[in-house]
C-alpha cells in the first residue's frame, strides 16, 4: 500500500525500475507544500491588509494563483517536484519515465478538484487504492505517474557499445529494398547507444536461425551497407 514498482524498457532497450510513491508518501509532501502556501497566504494579509479593500483582493489572486498553479510551475520548471515532493525524493514524470510536460501537468493539477471529492481528498485516496499505480483522477487523465527519484535506476549496468568500425562485411542473404538499407543505416547509427543485449534481441529479428551469433552477423550487413551508401 506503500510503495510499490513499475518496470519499462527505453526506446534503446535499457531496463528501468519506477519505485511508485504510495498515498502516504504523497499525503506527507501535499501537507508540506499546503503549510508554505497557508505560510504564503499569513504573510501576504500582513502586508495587504493595511489596504483595505484594494488589499484584500490583492490577497484573493495570490490564493487564487497559488492554488491552481503552483504545483504546476514547480512540475514542469522543477524537474517534477514541488518543495514538499523535493524534501521526499518524489517527482512527477510521464508514465514512460519521461519528464511531465506543461500539458500534462495542467490536467493532473485542475483534475485535483475532482479528487478532492467529497472532501479530505477521499476520492482521489481511494482511486489510489484501487489503481495498481497509485494514481489520482488526475495522474489517470494526464498520464503520469509520482515516483521516487533515487532508486529510478537501470537494472543492469550494461554500456551501450558502438559497431566496430572493422570486421566483416557482408551483404544480408535477402534482397535489400529500401525500407531495409534505412532500418540497417539506423541500426548502425544507434549503435553507441543500444546496449550489446538489445543490439542481439535486434539481430535475432533478422537472422533468427544464428542465435547469439546474429548480433555479429548483423553488424556485417550494417558495415555493408554503411559501406555502400
Amino acid at each position: 500500500m506503500i510503495d510499490e514498482q513499475r518496470h519499462i524498457t527505453t526506446p534503446e532497450g535499457v531496463p528501468l525500475t519506477l519505485a511508485l510513491a504510495g498515498p502516504v508518501p504523497r499525503a506527507v509532501a501535499y501537507l508540506i507544500d499546503a503549510c508554505i502556501r497557508i505560510l504564503v497566504y499569513t504573510v501576504g494579509a500582513m502586508l495587504l491588509s493595511p489596504f483595505g479593500g484594494v488589499g484584500w483582493g490583492l490577497l484573493l489572486i495570490l490564493v487564487f494563483l497559488l492554488e491552481w498553479f503552483y504545483p504546476v510551475w514547480f512540475e514542469v520548471m522543477r524537474r517534477g517536484q514541488t518543495p514538499g515532493k523535493k524534501s521526499l525524493g518524489l517527482a512527477v514524470v510521464r508514465e514512460d519515465a519521461t519528464p511531465v510536460d506543461l500539458n500534462a501537468s495542467l490536467i493532473r493539477n485542475l483534475l485535483r478538484t475532482a479528487d478532492l471529492f467529497p472532501m479530505f481528498y477521499l476520492a482521489g485516496f481511494l482511486c489510489m487504492l484501487i489503481d495498481s499505480r497509485f494514481r489520482r483522477l488526475g495522474d489517470l487523465a494526464a498520464g503520469t505517474l509520482v515516483v521516487h527519484l533515487h532508486p529510478l535506476h537501470p537494472q543492469h549496468k550494461e554500456t551501450p557499445q558502438a559497431i566496430p568500425d572493422s570486421g566483416d562485411s557482408q551483404a544480408p542473404d535477402w534482397p535489400l529494398t529500401l525500407a531495409d538499407r534505412h532500418l540497417l543505416l539506423d541500426y548502425y547509427e544507434r549503435g553507441p547507444r543500444l546496449t550489446p543485449a538489445r543490439r542481439n534481441e535486434l539481430a535475432q529479428l533478422a537472422f533468427p536461425e544464428l542465435g547469439d551469433a546474429a548480433a555479429e552477423r548483423l553488424d556485417a550487413a550494417a558495415r555493408h551497407t554503411q559501406g555502400a551508401n
